[in-house]
C-alpha cells in the first residue's frame, strides 16, 4: 500500500517513519528544497508535556487587548479586513472560558505525554543525538504573576507532573548562569521535561527514514488532490501526478488549502511566532536548562553552542517577514537574564507561522475521504507532539488500534454538538 505524505516538517517527518515500521511503501513530498524548512526550522526546541496547553485560555483575550498598542508584547493583534481572521477569532473567543480550556487542555497533554514516550523509544532505538538537554524553568518577573499562575500549577500537581515552587534564589540555584538584579519573583522548576533542536531530529529520522526505504520529493509543491468515486486517486505535483493508495497531510497551514476543494473546511489560522539563534560567546553566562520567562513568554534554550531565544505571537499577519519590535522583545528578554553570554549582535532571525486550531489539539486520523488522513494543527506544540501523533496516524491507517483514547482528536469533535 503507498502512502503519501504531504509535507516534511516534523510531522510529515515523523509520520513517514512510524507509516514505514508499519510496512507501508512511504513518500513524502515537500515544496521546499530540505526537511524542516519553515515552522520546524528554528522554534524553541521546548518538549514540555505538563505545561502544553491551548492559547485559548481564560483572561487571554483581556491579555491581548492589555498589549494592542505596546511595543514589547507576547502577543501582537493586528486586525486585518481577513474574513477567515475573524471567524477563527470568534471560534477561538469560544474556547476561552474555563470548562472548556480545561478540556482542551487535557486532550493535549494526554498526546504530548504519549508522544514523548514514543521519542524517547525512538532515540533509544536509534541513538539519535538532537542537541536535548534536561529541565525547564518558568520565571515569573513579578509576584502578581506567579499569583496568577496558581491555577496552571494546580492543574500540574492533578496532572501529577512532577515540579517545585521556587524562590528567586532557589532559581539562581537551579539556573546559576542567570543574573543578578533582574527582577524575579519566583518560579516553576519541571526537572522532566526537556528540550531538543527539531530540527536536528527532523533531518536525522529523513535519513533513517530514506536507508529504510521512504521515498523523499523535495523541492516539490503538490497543487491538488485528485478524486475518483471517494477516494483520492492521485496527487497533482508541479512537475507531474502521482498514483496514491492513502495520503496523509501534514502541510501545516497550507493543509486547508489542500482540503478545501474536498469539502473539508478546516478551522486552520497562522499564528507567526519569532526566534534568534546566536553563538554562544561566554559558556559560564549562558543557560544549561531551558529557560521560559513568564512575563513575556518567550524561551530560551542551549542548543550545543548557540542559544535559541523563541517566542511571541503574532495574530494577523499571513506574511513572514520580520518585525523589528518583536525581534527587539526576544532580545531585551534574553541580556535580562544572560547578558554577554552570546554574540547577540550577530544573531539570525527566524519567523515561523503556526497552524493553529481555535482548540489548540491537533486533529488526527481519517475524514470524509475514505483514503485521506489528517496530522495537522499542532500549533506551537507541533515538536511536543510529533511522534505521538505520527504513530497514532499510522496506527490508524494499519487498522490498530492506537494506544491512547482519541477522544477530542479527530474530526468527529467538529460534528458533535459543542458543550
Amino acid at each position: 500500500m503507498h502512502v503519501a505524505v504531504i509535507g516534511a516538517g516534523i510531522i510529515g517527518v515523523t509520520s513517514a517513519y512510524y507509516l514505514r515500521q508499519r510496512g507501508f511503501e512511504v513518500t513524502v513530498i515537500e515544496r521546499n528544497p530540505g526537511v524542516a524548512q519553515e515552522t520546524s526550522f528554528a522554534n524553541a526546541g521546548v518538549i514540555a508535556p505538563g505545561c502544553v496547553a491551548p492559547w485559548a485560555q481564560p483572561g487571554m483575550p483581556s491579555r491581548v487587548l492589555r498589549h494592542l498598542f505596546a511595543r514589547e508584547a507576547p502577543v501582537v493583534f493586528r486586525p486585518r479586513f481577513d474574513l477567515a481572521q475573524w471567524r477563527w477569532l470568534a471560534r477561538w473567543l469560544g474556547e476561552c472560558r474555563l470548562e472548556r480550556y480545561r478540556r482542551n487542555r487535557a486532550r493535549m497533554q494526554r498526546l504530548a505525554f504519549y508522544s514523548r514516550d514514543c521519542l524517547h523509544a525512538l532515540r533509544q532505538h536509534h541513538g539519535i543525538e538532537y542537541e536535548q538537554s534536561q529541565g525547564y524553568l518558568q520565571l515569573f518577573r513579578t509576584e502578581a504573576e506567579f499569583e496568577r499562575a496558581a491555577s496552571a500549577r494546580a492543574l500540574l500537581k492533578e496532572a501529577g507532573v512532577p515540579h517545585a515552587l521556587l524562590n528567586a534564589d532557589e532559581c539562581r540555584r537551579v539556573e546559576p548562569a542567570l543574573v543578578e538584579g533582574t527582577p524575579l519573583a519566583g518560579g516553576v522548576h519541571l526537572p522532566q521535561d526537556e528540550t531538543g533542536n527539531c530540527a536536528y531530529f527532523a533531518k536525522r529520522l529523513k535519513e533513517i527514514g530514506a536507508a529504510q526505504g521512504v521515498r523523499f520529493r523535495l523541492g516539490t509543491a503538490v497543487e491538488a488532490l485528485e478524486t475518483e468515486g471517494d477516494r483520492i486517486a492521485r496527487l497533482r505535483l508541479g512537475d507531474g501526478t502521482l498514483a496514491v493508495d492513502a495520503v496523509v497531510i501534514a502541510a501545516g497551514i497550507d493543509s486547508a488549502r489542500l482540503v478545501r476543494p474536498l469539502g473539508i473546511r478546516l478551522p486552520l489560522y497562522p499564528v507567526k511566532g519569532y526566534s534568534a539563534t546566536a553563538a554562544i560567546t561566554r559558556p559560564e553566562n549562558a543557560p544549561m536548562i531551558a529557560v521560559m520567562d513568564e512575563t513575556y513568554k518567550v524561551a530560551v534554550t542551549r542548543m550545543g553552542n548557540r542559544l535559541r531565544i523563541a517566542g511571541t505571537a503574532e495574530i494577523g499577519s499571513r506574511k513572514l517577514a520580520l518585525r523589528d519590535a518583536s525581534l527587539g522583545t526576544l532580545l531585551r528578554v534574553v541580556r535580562d537574564w544572560f547578558p554577554g553570554a552570546a554574540a547577540y549582535g550577530q544573531a539570525r532571525f527566524w519567523a515561523g507561522a503556526r497552524p493553529m486550531l481555535p482548540e489548540g489539539a491537533p486533529l488526527l486520523g481519517p475524514t470524509r475521504i475514505a483514503n485521506l488522513h489528517l496530522n495537522v494543527g499542532h500549533g506551537s506544540t507541533g515538536w511536543a507532539m510529533a511522534c505521538g501523533s505520527a504513530r497514532v496516524v499510522a496506527d490508524l491507517l494499519a487498522n490498530s488500534t492506537p494506544e491512547i483514547d482519541l477522544e477530542g482528536l479527530t474530526l468527529e469533535r467538529y460534528s458533535r454538538r459543542r458543550g
